[in-house]
């Protein structure tokens, strides 16, 4: 590897696969480690953390896992100070923790809607809450915030809460890189298209007839015919983190094969 993120400390908010294979976070934790960053790696559920951690660890990269509720500012605090205590700064900040909860205005419950936008978005704004302070501090720091396609495009599927609250991402995500601009922090989202992993199987696997159908027609959809996977997520993930990206900032970066240049 190249070693972009040398030195860095990458703080991963959604590190795990909710299944087996790869699901971006996991995939992005891991590829942060492979270019020289030391990594925190949090999920809600501890296996799944853990199970990042040691492929890290086993590869030669430096890896601690914990967990934590991103929708619960004492657990944002606690993931925080362990990574500065660990640590001493974070260079890189990554929201991946995001799901769809099938429905729209009418078919979701007030509950749903109010946990998707708790979730999508309202995580990020406890991390930055409590990192931005200290990337001020530093004189430096780089947020990756992912998003999804589903913010700006109808794909097809009602999950209105998911659309509304990554469209709120995409703001979020913009109004923090112009605030901090002069701060020495970048902030930026990627836009997933359609992922094969883990999380759009589980979060879409009853709209479809089995994993077959769902794996062919998503296929279908996609101008280069075939879905994406974790690594195009974790790769851009790094560029965007390292200096290489250091003059790009309020970016939303489609990372779709394509998908939103089409009209149908």
């Amino acid at each position: 590897m190249t070693q972009r993120l040398k030195d860095k400390v990458a703080l991963v908010l959604g590190a795990g696969s909710i299944g087996p294979g790869w699901g971006n976070g996991k995939a992005t934790a891991v590829a942060y480690a492979r270019e020289g960053a030391r990594v925190l790696a949090v999920d809600l559920s501890l296996p799944a953390a853990e199970e990042t951690a040691a492929i890290i660890r086993a590869e030669g990269g430096v890896c601690e896992a914990m967990q934590a509720d991103v929708t619960v500012d004492a657990d944002i605090a606690r993931v925080v100070a362990h990574c500065m205590a660990w640590q001493g700064r974070i260079d890189i900040l990554h929201n991946n923790v995001g799901m769809a909860y099938l429905g729209g205005p009418v078919e979701m419950s007030e509950e749903t809607w109010d946990h998707s936008l708790k979730l999508n978005v309202g995580s990020l704004f406890l991390s930055c809450r409590h990192v931005l302070p200290l990337m001020e501090a530093q004189g430096s720091g780089a947020i990756v915030n992912v998003s999804s396609i589903a913010s700006i495009r109808w794909l097809g599927t009602a999950y209105i809460g998911y659309a509304a609250s990554k469209a709120a991402v995409n703001q979020f995500t913009q109004a923090i890189a112009m605030q901090y601009a002069d701060k020495g922090i970048r902030a930026n989202a990627i836009l997933p298209g359609m992922m094969n992993t883990p999380t759009a199987r589980a979060s879409l696997g009853s709209t479809f007839a089995d994993e077959a159908d769902l794996v062919a027609k998503r296929n279908a959809a996609c101008p280069t015919g075939a879905m994406g996977d974790a690594w195009d997520i974790a790769w851009a993930s790094v560029f965007l983190a390292s200096d290489q990206a250091k003059y790009i900032t309020g970016v939303l970066l489609p990372v779709d094969g394509g998908m939103t240049c089409k009209v149908v």
